[in-house]
Formats: structure tokens, sequence, C-alpha cells
């Protein structure tokens, strides 16, 4: 999908910008943190770009660098439960996307690609 540059993309772009912050730099996000460089020693940047807080556990869709998508479950009171992890490329997860999670996923994957060409 290509971006123009709308309100729409500037506004999920802001969002994703935050919760990126978010994640690498809050208390309330150290627990998902840990969970995602386990799981994918290789990561250079992530963005949440989907969540749904279920009654007992978070459940998080995190694009991963460039081309993984990772579909963590946390549960939210008891951190004795093994979180679980799972793996999508980007074409698999784009099946049957909806417009509004298509675009989310293109700003992502537009700020993944900024910050890894200013990391090399």
């Amino acid at each position: 999908m290509k971006l123009i540059g709308s309100k729409t993309e500037q506004e999920i772009r802001e969002q994703l910008i935050k919760s990126n912050q978010l994640l690498f730099n809050s208390e309330e996000k150290k627990r998902l943190l840990e969970v995602i460089r386990y799981e994918y020693p290789e990561l250079k940047a992530a963005y949440i770009i989907h969540w749904i807080p279920e009654q007992g556990e978070d459940i998080y869709k995190i694009l991963i660098n460039d081309s993984l998508i990772a579909e963590i479950e946390l549960e939210r009171h008891n951190y004795e439960v093994k979180p679980k992890a799972k793996t999508l490329t980007v074409p698999q997860y784009l099946k049957g996307l909806s417009k509004q999670n298509q675009i989310k996923l293109a700003v992502a994957l537009d700020l993944v690609k900024q910050e890894l060409k200013d990391v090399n």
C-alpha cells in the first residue's frame, strides 16, 4: 500500500510513535518488551500495531523489524503463566486485513524502514 500523507496516516503515525516510546521506555510495557526480546533476539525495531485487552490477558500484534508480525498473549495477573507467541510474515498478516489496519501496517513499515536506515 502506498502512503499519501493523509490526515488519517498522520494520526496513525503519531499513535505508533507514542506506543513505540511506551514500549521501550515505560515500566508498564517492560514485561512485553522482555518477551519480545526473548522471542526475537534479532529485534532492531518494533511497533505495536494492534492491542486487545481481554479479561485476563492482553493480546498484542507487533511489527518486528520490517518483516515479521508477532502475536503475543500476556497473562495480566498471573506472571507465572508463560506468554504465548506466534509469528506471521507481513504477507500472511495482510490477508483479510481491513483497509484501516492495512494503512496502520503501511505506516508502521514506513516508520521501521526509517528507523533501520537511521541505525545503519
